[in-house]
């Protein structure tokens, strides 16, 4: 019996001393806690903003980074077609002058 009066006594005293400390560390009045809440929330809501225009800002500057890439590889594409464009009319009109005279000879034999 005297094993159980001190399990007995002990859960009593393990009870007293955690609702002492449970009213030492009690959390704030409702109202403070719920200060604190909306504090808390507002202080994460400016640090979203704050990464939403960071984000908006690096998506603009990689958006336009890529566009001046685009425009550049366009533009030499189209460069280099020309060039080549500009290749084969030369190649074309050498090879007509060439059958053209060509035709001229076969016409002075006839």
């Amino acid at each position: 019996m005297s094993n159980n009066g001190n399990t007995v006594l002990g859960i009593l005293a393990g009870t007293a001393v955690g609702a002492v400390l449970g009213i030492l560390f009690a959390p704030d009045k409702g109202s403070e806690t719920r200060r604190r809440i909306a504090e808390e929330a507002a202080t994460k809501r400016d640090l979203m903003a704050e990464k939403a225009i960071e984000l908006r800002d690096s998506l603009g500057n990689t958006i336009s980074t890529q566009k001046e890439n685009l425009d550049h590889q366009v533009e030499a594409i189209v460069s280099n077609a020309s060039y080549k464009a500009e290749d084969v009319i030369t190649t074309l009109e050498s090879r007509l002058k060439e059958l053209k005279d060509k035709n001229k000879n076969l016409q002075k034999k006839a």
